[in-house]
């Protein structure tokens, strides 16, 4: 599934689902990863110019005139240490809300971990095989690339860009033909030294400006309330695609994508976004 970015509304709701600038820079492709990385794959999708110093760029709305778009994404989490609970039978999974999102024909991104597709592979290769979807990379293990994020164990500076790595090597082993090379931080913290790390790897990281906050809600209305309260033209809005953790989202999107297309909007996946950023469009 925020130098340090918080935006402490938003990061508190994430960090309880947890246990569950740049500005857009003149396109140009990202730089390809080292030839021994087992990194993102090559892919034709949008990315930013690095930033400032040759730093990871980072993509938080597409532009606010023009065309009304909207991007759902969706974050599929599951750190490296659930695997007893999934065992015990916790479902970190949503499929009714992929469900939903196929029936109302909504294009979407999942930013999934690596450790997610590991456990659910079927899922995994079914969204990423579907032109309805994208999937990019939420990390291997969800955990934090800063320290004091919000209780999440830390990935080592040394290790952070294995761990993006490894993320997209489960992804290809469950079948995900390309991966999206968007990178989202784990409880949406990062600084200098995180997005020095990953240059090399050749992501965009991807925030967002909307938080749902269906993070452990209930009230399906409310969590709807927020995003349409809080949607420009070129949002990118931050959900959850797991059924422990965010139960209400599904019920929420049924509200949420109706209302939204009544309003004008029209649902875009990231990459369309930054395409419409970098004038790819």
């Amino acid at each position: 599934m925020i130098t340090l970015v918080r935006r402490a509304a938003a990061v508190s709701v994430l960090a309880t689902a947890l246990s569950a600038c740049a500005a857009s820079q003149p396109a140009r492709q990202a730089p390809r990863p080292a030839p021994s990385a087992s990194s993102a794959p090559a892919s034709p999708a949008a990315t930013l110019a690095p930033g400032p110093s040759g730093l990871t760029p980072v993509f938080r709305h597409g532009p606010r005139t023009g065309d009304r778009t909207v991007a759902l994404t969706f974050d599929a989490d599951m750190t490296a240490d659930q695997g007893p609970r999934a065992a015990a039978g916790e479902h970190f999974d949503h499929p009714r809300l992929i469900g939903t999102l196929r029936a109302l024909k909504v294009p979407s991104t999942v930013f999934m971990t690596g450790r997610w597709a590991e456990e659910y592979p079927d899922q995994a290769r079914s969204l990423g095989r579907d032109p309805l979807f994208e999937v990019a990379n939420h990390s291997y293990s969800h955990y934090a690339f800063t320290g004091d994020c919000y209780g999440l164990p830390t990935v080592p500076a040394g290790r952070m860009r294995a761990d993006v790595e490894r993320a997209y090597t489960a992804f290809r082993e469950a079948g995900v033909p390309d991966a999206k090379p968007y990178f989202r931080f784990p409880g949406g913290c990062y600084d200098r030294a995180a997005l020095r790390a990953l240059t090399p790897a050749g992501v965009t990281a991807v925030q967002w400006d909307v938080v749902g906050g269906d993070a452990f809600a209930t009230d399906a209305d409310a969590v709807a309330r927020q995003v349409l309260d809080g949607v420009r033209p070129g949002s990118v809005v931050v959900l959850h695609c797991t059924r422990s953790a965010a139960p209400a989202t599904e019920r929420a999107v049924r509200t949420i994508v109706p209302e939204l297309r009544r309003q004008g909007y029209r649902f875009v996946k990231v990459s369309e976004l930054i395409a419409a950023a970098t004038g790819r469009n």
